[in-house]
């Protein structure tokens, strides 16, 4: 049979190839013989018996040779070798498997389920799931801001602009707009560092804001809300291998994106942390430990700053940020500063002060020297904007050469949203006294970032008052970072769970009362220690009763592990 199916005899080398090969032959033999012509009258009738039998021998042995293959480990039914996934665990990104995101973590997927479980009426310990683990100012019911959404309607739909109902300044605005984009419309491409009519409003934003110090509109960059921005310079930034990898400076407690985007570009996360018993301070001198340790196993090349900080809402003085631009002057390290929340400012006494503002009232040894990149975003401060994804990069003392690669680097992606481009401007380029849209959108203005400014302090003096409890003042942004008391009791029955405790806490307050938190291990914090994130963003009287739950549910927490 092997001869005349043409295969040679077996041995022990290629028995496993053979099996397949005959597996083939004969499946494409018995095709063969299936498809020959009816025997003709006149042919011999041995001859039409020979082959019937042949086919009926060749079928067995076709099938069972399938059947025994299928049955090998390895082997699907049709007899072809099963693959392996070609993207697996084992095979994927190793730095990918390092990034977490404790904002969006496994207590957030956690509290998705409670909702779906109280939606089909299954009975819990409260009637609702507060989300304060993230700064989405909407979700949490702030109402937007008219102005912003009627420039952001009339040019994602033209024909409103002959609508009596929208104010003159917002058509004007809309029709200018829609000018630049290609083909007046909001769904074109804009060149990818954004449309140029924008980065010179920025430019012009960033002018005024800073006192009259020149800003150049090719040193802005426009970006899907700051977080792009930031991974982007972060990838320029990164470089080597060993000891002369990249490290980064962040501030601990920090926001989560910056050490997902560090292990993701596998660069070396150097930690300074602040100092919680002065109000979050930045200290120089803890900058310098933390960069002349590093120097031992990487090459520190930036130092990221956070003001307001998130989450640990303090907001530097103007002493400390000279303090920390005359250090990477000295220790020749490329400055980020992270300044989204520029406008929400509570604390008496806080005031906000750029960077870029401060590196130029410095002086040209310092504004001439210090490579700065500078970071803004519609999501925040009074507007809240998340979902529409805008925000602005300016780049100060970068090379030319680099910011070739950085054009280069941002076409990549083509353009950030437009839509998200419109809001910002209309952000940056907004009512000034005079204009039909200035009252209304001044009051809305104001009465965000009042609301906010008394929601910090309740905050801060409720958690102040609470046993167990310790609350800096929330000078801005918008968030609380108390540090909780843990008893060992409750330390060792988180680490019999593999959690960590303030993880264990936060997630027994969900199940218990349905209100989400971020534990402040996501976040980073002095080794024994414990805190969590919350957001002073729902409305006062839902955070009254989330205080109220919060402080009532530590109590009981405290009681059953003392």
């Amino acid at each position: 049979m092997r001869r005349f199916l043409g295969l040679p005899e077996p041995n022990h080398q290629n028995a496993h190839r053979l099996g397949r090969d005959e597996i083939c032959t004969a499946q494409l033999f018995v095709i063969r013989i299936r498809t020959l012509s009816p025997v003709r009258e006149n042919s011999p009738p041995r001859r039409s018996t020979q082959l019937l039998m042949m086919q009926g021998s060749l079928q067995e042995q076709a099938q069972g040779a399938l059947q025994q293959q299928a049955n090998q480990p390895g082997m699907a039914e049709n007899g072809l070798v099963q693959r392996d996934k070609v993207l697996t665990l084992e095979s994927m990104n190793p730095w990918i498997k390092k990034v977490e995101y404790a904002v969006r973590g496994p207590i957030v997927k956690r509290a998705v389920e409670l909702e779906k479980e109280l939606q089909k009426g299954v009975k819990k310990p409260f009637t609702e799931v507060i989300r304060a683990n993230i700064g989405d100012a909407h979700a949490m019911g702030q109402k937007p801001i008219t102005f912003l959404r009627q420039v952001s309607a009339l040019c994602m739909y033209p024909e409103l602009l002959d609508d009596p109902n929208f104010p003159e300044d917002a058509k004007q605005k809309a029709r200018r707009l829609l000018d630049a984009c290609g083909g007046h419309s909001v769904g074109a491409y804009s060149a990818s560092p954004g449309i140029e009519l924008i980065r010179q409003d920025v430019a012009s934003f960033i002018e005024h804001r800073d006192g009259g110090i020149p800003s150049n509109p090719d040193n802005i960059f426009l970006s899907t809300g700051a977080s792009d921005a930031i991974v982007t310079i972060l990838k320029l930034l990164v470089s080597g291998e060993g000891r002369s990898r990249t490290g980064v400076l962040i501030p601990i407690p920090q926001y989560p994106l910056y050490s997902a985007a560090l292990a993701e570009l596998n660069a070396v996360q150097i930690n300074y942390y602040l100092d919680e018993e002065n109000c979050w301070a930045l200290n120089v001198g803890e900058l310098r430990r933390a960069l002349h340790e590093a120097r031992k196993r990487c090459h520190p090349r930036a130092l990221c700053i956070i003001n307001p900080g998130n989450p640990t809402g303090q907001v530097q003085s103007r002493k400390c940020i000279e303090d920390v631009i005359h250090f990477a002057w000295e220790e020749q390290l490329f400055l980020l500063a992270d300044e989204v929340y520029q406008d929400n400012i509570y604390a008496e006494g806080s005031q906000f002060h750029s960077f870029k503002k401060v590196l130029f009232e410095m002086g040209p040894k310092y504004s001439g020297a210090v490579e700065l990149a500078s970071f803004h975003s519609i999501s925040k401060c009074f507007m809240g904007e998340c979902g529409f994804r805008g925000g602005y990069m300016e780049v100060i003392n970068m090379d030319p050469a680099v910011q070739e690669q950085l054009t280069k680097l941002v076409s990549v992606r083509l353009c950030p949203p437009v839509t998200g481009q419109i809001l910002l401007d209309a952000v940056v380029n907004r009512p000034q006294p005079g204009d039909p849209s200035y009252e209304r959108f001044n009051q809305e203005k104001q009465a965000v970032l009042s609301a906010l400014a008394e929601k910090a302090r309740l905050t801060e003096e409720t958690f102040r008052q609470a046993p167990g409890f310790h609350c800096n003042p929330v000078q801005g942004a918008m968030y609380a970072f108390p540090r909780i008391h843990l008893p060992p009791r409750a330390v060792k029955a988180a680490q019999a769970q593999g959690q960590a405790p303030d993880m264990f806490f936060c997630r027994q307050l969900l199940e218990e009362t349905g209100i989400c938190i971020v534990p402040g291990s996501g976040f980073g914090q002095k080794e024994g220690t414990y805190h969590f994130r919350m957001t002073i963003l729902p409305p006062l009287e839902k955070l009254q009763i989330l205080l109220q739950k919060m402080c009532q549910f530590h109590v009981k927490f405290i009681q059953e592990y003392s």
